[in-house]
């Protein structure tokens, strides 16, 4: 992939940032980033005209909308329209600039709210979704689709992960609008900062989630990338294209609670509110097919928390250097 101009969709994301790191340090120096400002995605023209012009030979689809529950369940329209719109944009404007390889990233949310655990990529389509982020859901379901049908009918090679929950640097902090390990982070950092008794955690704190560190996700979808066609459709078949890339370890919700508070030095009460929703009850990938094709994950919970806050830190340090806030 060193020889290869490779575009990075959503390269100021979390994952996509993960993701331009991780080639950046095997030497990829062809790499093709836009923000928002200079490409919206959503735009068809635009982003048609922008593969015209660039030409690049590998993609990277890692834009998207993106949120936990409290966001999917305000905006549910922006959640659908804008990740229909930018999938269907970028991979139909690659396939007419003649692109051969592209990975999409997805979701765990893609599988039904009550899928067999570990959750195999053949429970897709099985039943219905968690009703909070449905329609993201449904608009990473089509990205796969997408992938799918263009390798089908025009015989590309578009591949697409499954990542489970993600953290890491990057992360999207907002105290209303984050995923749940940034949204913990926060509570706490600012409960210490304020020395307040109490910290209030949405749900019952009974839901099992497994984490994966934003790194580890970046080296799985290089790995992925580079792995040849062959090798990759024989551990794939019959479902033409999607892997999911997970930990293997859950942890309850009121367990990490209390992890990221030791982690941030917080000490006082952590108090459950069960009038909140709770989402998914378990969401535990089934990642024995690219632990197959040879990729499995370095960075175990504790030590990426204790990384996570480390540049969750550095970064509020630099916002308040500069008068801005997370």
């Amino acid at each position: 992939m060193t020889q290869d101009k490779v575009y990075v969709a959503g390269h100021l994301g979390m994952v996509g940032s993960a993701i331009v790191r991780a080639l950046a340090a095997r030497g990829t120096g062809n790499l093709v980033t836009r923000t928002h400002a200079q490409l919206d995605l959503v735009d068809q023209a635009a982003v048609r005209a922008f593969f015209a012009a660039e030409r690049p030979t590998r993609v990277v689809l890692a834009a998207a909308k993106v949120g936990g529950i409290h966001a999917n369940d305000t905006f549910p329209a922006d959640f659908i329209y804008r990740n229909l719109m930018i999938e269907a944009n970028v991979i139909d404007a690659a396939f007419r600039a003649g692109v051969g390889k592209l990975l999409f990233l997805g979701s765990s949310c893609i599988y039904p709210r009550l899928a067999p655990q570990p959750m195999r990529e053949d429970a897709l389509l099985t039943g219905p979704l968690e009703p909070t982020n449905e329609p993201y859901a449904i608009a990473k379901i089509a990205g796969i689709k997408l992938c799918e049908s263009y390798n089908r009918q025009y015989g590309v090679d578009y591949r697409s992960v499954m990542p489970t929950n993600l953290y890491g640097p990057g992360d999207n902090y907002h105290p209303e609008n984050s995923h749940v390990i940034p949204a913990l982070i926060r509570r706490f950092h600012e409960a210490k900062a304020n020395a307040r008794p109490a910290v209030t955690v949405w749900g019952t704190g009974t839901p099992l989630r497994e984490f994966l560190h934003v790194d580890d996700l970046a080296a799985a979808c290089l790995h992925v990338m580079d792995l040849d066609r062959g090798t990759y459709q024989r551990h794939t078949q019959p479902m033409l294209g999607h892997v999911n890339v997970g930990s293997g370890a859950e942890i309850s919700i009121r367990d990490l609670a209390a992890l990221v508070a030791r982690t941030v030095g917080y000490a006082g009460e952590i108090v459950f509110d069960a009038t909140r929703p709770d989402g998914t009850p378990r969401k535990l990938m089934d990642s024995s097919r690219i632990a197959a094709l040879g990729w499995r994950p370095t960075i175990g919970l504790e030590q990426g928390l204790r990384q996570t806050y480390a540049a969750f830190l550095q970064a509020a340090a630099a916002q308040a250097s500069t008068g801005t806030q997370t």
